[in-house]
């Protein structure tokens, strides 16, 4: 399921700032950043997000202001993260964390044009 292999990159450490609504992470290789809670809800790795399939992606809407209220650690390779609107079955495994961290631009960008083509918003007092 995680992908992980011996030369993985492993996180070491995970902090939240639930003032701010981030989650700092670095990794092992030097590579660290900062993920907004509403980034990692909307990418979930949850089937109720993802879909089963390809295609079956369910864009979510109105998550600015959702925060994460727990982070348990899942055996020696994944997260599984609490988010205040009650979403909580999705794994973020260390390459899935890894991957979201070197791609955070390209999938932001990639949300806010699949938010702008739906006529959808961040906000949730939009929806």
């Amino acid at each position: 399921m995680s992908g992980l292999s011996p030369d993985s990159p492993r996180p070491t450490d995970i902090r939240l700032h639930q003032a701010s609504r981030k989650l700092d992470i670095s990794f092992d290789n030097g590579l660290s950043g900062t993920l907004s809670c509403e980034f990692l809800r909307v990418y979930s790795p949850s089937a109720e997000v993802r879909g089963h399939g390809a295609g079956q992606e369910v864009l979510q809407t109105g998550k600015q202001d959702v925060n994460i209220t727990a982070i348990e650690p899942i055996g020696h390779y994944a997260v599984k993260l609490t988010f205040t609107d009650g979403h909580n079955s999705g794994l973020y495994s260390w390459d899935y964390l890894y991957e979201l961290l070197e791609n955070h631009d390209a999938l932001w960008q990639k949300y806010i044009e699949r938010l702008e083509a739906s006529n959808a918003n961040r906000s949730p007092e939009n929806q």
